[in-house]
């Protein structure tokens, strides 16, 4: 009796142990989505299926906890992301192969030899796929909002529909009844197979036949054969060849991605579910009459996304930024007279709250708004969703904001005779690496010794040394190569904290080793403390902070009575350390000045707003209540207070900016994942971006 007691409790172990008693819900939108779903939970019991109206009843279910996941396209994943839901992507399709630019593209495309660009579109005849999609209308009506192109005050004065039939002169749009102008070339204005000017090949036989002169679409969907009497419209109001869209179009609309609630636990089993599901193709709807039932059809594979994304990230500025266009409501920013500039750590909000009050006018506004943020990546993320539009970085900083959709727009000028000049080359200095005279070190024998930086992915600092260290030893692990030291930003229990000394509180100092003038060691004068103050070794800074906090140029506390001279350069390929002065011999690199970033749509604004403040509280300036490159409680607030005016660097991209042997250097640095600040990986996770 025993034995058959003991298999019995087993078979009901195994029963108990076969039906997961932790299910993965997931919310589906049709009949066709239902039937599907309830075969894949036939296969593996660990889902179950919520049926909803539509996608944002979804939304609203895995919100209340009813259902738990959805794939869902970029505008939904935008909606899902607001604040009244909270989801975040969890897990990315991704479309390789022949399938590859399923990553849906947008274009404006034009017959050959018609001459006008995409900024002359006023009172030209336009095609498009349909209302609402991103390639034939969210896309590109969002890119001409964006550049001004078409002029809208937003909701509050008129539908957008409206604002866009007053442009062109005639279009069709299909599913935009209620507009004539905007179905005047349709032949049948529904959003249906009915109308020959639908989807995106209806958008191009509506150009073919002359009944529109530009047409909004896919430009995988123009036909081989036909390519070459077409052209693309760029953004920057050029043409180029349709085989080159990937360098000139209207955006693209991200991958589609699974969003569920921030939770790790759940994020984990929708991961691990997905994953180890056999005998079922959860990329295929063909048997149950379908298209895109629950993936993409043209998924190859999932691909689980960096912990941390939220929508914003995943979306990205440029998609962002077309996303707040065509929702605007309340005027353009860009007559806004106000830019937030986004401040790290006490002391940067207390210059900038300074700087703001000094700006107020008679009808109190404000030519300057603080915002504030823990870290510069707090800041570009502030920037990306519109809750700030600036701030001054260094150019390490300006590669990771530029790998998320930001641009540089103005860099800092060192030398005063340039200020005046339009046109001369942007502003740099050099990355140098500073030792106690007499000490014995050498760049030959660096290893084994304590290091100073400015601060992870800072250029002087981080990014240059350690490029060159990587090249040397094929190394990623630094902790192998310095001993311990102080790199503001790493993680608290790397050896490059142990060295910080934080904000010099004897209690409650949760400053230590943070990325903010609010850590002692923090940015360039901060590196250099930390070697004058036996931190460390050697300090990675720029060539002129030595000679500024020396002599009686530095802040009496830890610099008076310190001596230039009782400090040396090394470099690689010399073995002996040379004076201060010869940094042109023996540097690290030559590297680009610091430089202010923005949304790409922002950038005239933040130009002329930072020209005139410049005017008023420059080194220059006519109004002596204020100065912007002076820090009065601490050093390089804001801006480097070595700065003599701020000057528009004409670069098209953060690429051109940063020059191709520094871009080599980062790209180079990359190698080492594990370096690549959070953020970054984020921006840079999405499959359909190059």
């Amino acid at each position: 009796m025993q034995p058959l007691l003991h298999v019995a409790l087993l078979c009901c172990l195994a029963t108990v142990f076969a039906v997961p008693t932790v299910t993965v819900k997931w919310c589906v939108i049709s009949e066709l989505e239902l039937l599907k779903c309830q075969d894949l939970a036939k296969r593996s019991p660990v889902f179950s299926c919520v049926q909803k109206s539509n996608t944002l009843a979804c939304i609203v279910a895995i919100k209340a906890g009813e259902a738990d996941a959805i794939t869902l396209k970029g505008g939904d994943i935008y909606t899902a992301g607001l604040n009244n839901y909270d989801l975040a992507p969890i897990i990315a399709e991704e479309y390789t192969g022949a399938n590859a630019d399923t990553c849906i593209f947008s274009v404006a495309v034009a017959k050959q030899g018609t001459g006008f660009g995409l900024k002359d579109l006023r009172g030209k005849k336009s095609c498009h796929t349909g209302l609402g999609d991103p390639e034939g209308w969210n896309l590109p009506i969002g890119t001409l909002l964006s550049h001004n192109v078409i002029n809208w005050a937003g909701v509050d004065n008129e539908p957008l529909l409206k604002a866009v039939s007053e442009f062109f002169s005639a279009s069709c749009v299909p599913g935009a009844q209620g507009y004539p102008n905007l179905c005047q070339l349709c032949k049948d204005c529904t959003a249906s197979s009915t109308n020959d000017y639908y989807s995106n090949a209806g958008a191009f036989k509506c150009l073919a036949e002359d009944a529109g002169q530009v047409a909004f679409m896919n430009p995988t969907k123009i036909p081989a054969f036909q390519k070459n009497n077409y052209e693309l419209l760029c953004q920057d109001n050029t043409r180029q060849s349709v085989d080159n869209y990937k360098n000139c179009n209207l955006g693209r609309e991200p991958a589609h991605a699974v969003v569920t609630r921030k939770d790790g636990q759940l994020t984990e089993l929708i991961w691990t579910s997905l994953t180890t599901v056999r005998g079922f193709n959860l990329f295929s709807s063909e048997q149950y009459g379908g298209k895109d039932l629950m993936f993409s059809d043209a998924t190859s594979v999932l691909r689980q996304v960096p912990a941390g994304t939220d929508s914003f990230l995943y979306l990205g500025a440029e998609y962002m930024s077309k996303i707040y266009s065509l929702l605007r409501d309340s005027p353009s920013q860009d007559s806004n007279p106000t830019i937030k500039w986004c401040a790290v750590g006490h002391a940067e909000v207390a210059k900038c709250d300074v700087w703001s009050g000094n700006t107020i006018t008679d009808t109190g506004n404000t030519a300057v708004e603080c915002q504030s943020a823990p870290t510069v990546e707090d800041c570009f993320k502030k920037i990306m969703r519109q809750e700030a539009d600036a701030m001054a970085v260094d150019g390490g900083q300006v590669y990771t904001a530029g790998k998320c959709g930001l641009v540089p727009v103005m860099a800092e000028q060192y030398e005063e005779a340039k200020c005046g000049s339009p046109g001369v080359a942007t502003s740099s200095y050099y990355s140098v690496a500073v030792i106690k005279k007499g000490s014995g070190v050498t760049w030959g024998n660096l290893k084994g010794k304590k290091s100073c930086h400015t601060g992870m992915s800072r250029t002087a600092g981080w990014n240059i040394p350690m490029g060159l260290i990587h090249k040397e030893t094929n190394n990623c692990d630094f902790t192998q190569f310095f001993s311990s030291g102080c790199a503001p930003g790493a993680e608290l229990t790397s050896p490059f904290c142990s060295q910080c000394k934080g904000s010099g509180k004897t209690v409650g100092d949760d400053a230590k080793c943070k990325a903010s003038a609010d850590e002692l060691y923090y940015g360039y004068a901060g590196a250099f403390r930390c070697l004058v103050e036996d931190a460390g070794d050697v300090a990675f800074i720029k060539h002129t902070i030595v000679g500024e906090n020396t002599n009686g140029h530095g802040p009496p506390e830890w610099a008076s009575g310190l001596r230039s001279e009782d400090f040396e350069l090394i470099c690689p390929g010399n073995n002996n350390p040379v004076p201060i002065t010869d940094y042109e011999s023996c540097n690290l690199a030559l590297v680009p000045a610091h430089a202010v970033i923005t949304r790409p749509e922002s950038q005239e604004k933040v130009i002329r707003v930072l020209l005139d403040q410049q005017a008023k509280f420059g080194t220059n300036g006519n109004d002596d209540k204020f100065r912007m490159f002076q820090s009065e409680n601490g050093k390089n607030l804001l801006f480097k207070d070595s700065t003599k005016c701020l000057q528009a660097v004409g670069a098209n991209s953060f690429e051109t900016f940063l020059g191709p042997n520094y871009m080599t250097a980062m790209n180079s640095l990359r190698i080492c994942s594990a370096l690549t600040p959070d953020l970054e990986k984020s921006c840079t996770f999405q499959t359909c971006k190059d």
